[in-house]
């Protein structure tokens, strides 16, 4: 009987560090793909945007669906910044949320109440941050979840 109870003592704490480490596993799979979709979405943003906001400049519908995707990222970028990340994967989180501050900045100085100042674009590095923000990808992909 003792040696059964010593058998328990042992396994049961292997079994709930296995668990553990499982569940481990599991969250940074669930980070790596959702910032993966997130940075898919920053990137065909990216591809879009330069060819939206010329065609804005002449149409009031594309200014209106720029202002609308605009303001759709800066919720994207609120929500990912507020995402737990594993253990493994604060340090780039950081950075990510770091570089997601500074293009909330952006993204607010060419939108005013709603919005889009056309003239202001140029001048912001929208593309530049997001750029800086997609090539985390690759530290991501390092991580070997």
């Amino acid at each position: 009987m003792k040696k059964l109870l010593y058998l328990f003592a042992v396994l049961i704490p292997l079994l709930l560090s296995g668990c553990s480490l499982l569940e481990e596993t599991n969250k940074s799979l669930e980070y790596v793909n959702e910032t993966t979709d997130y940075l898919n979405d920053l990137s065909t943003f990216a591809e879009n945007a330069p060819q939206m906001f010329q065609d804005a400049a002449t149409s009031q519908e594309t200014k209106k669906d720029l202002e609308n995707q605009l303001t759709s990222l800066s919720a994207e970028i609120e929500n990912f910044n507020s995402i737990e990340p594993p253990v493994i994967a604060e340090d780039i989180h950081q950075q990510l949320v770091a570089k997601n501050e500074v293009l909330i900045d952006q993204i607010n100085q060419v939108m005013v109440n709603g919005e889009i100042l056309l003239d202001q674009i140029e001048n912001t590095g929208i593309y530049t941050t997001i750029e800086e923000i997609t090539k985390l990808r690759n530290q991501l992909e390092e991580l070997g979840v």
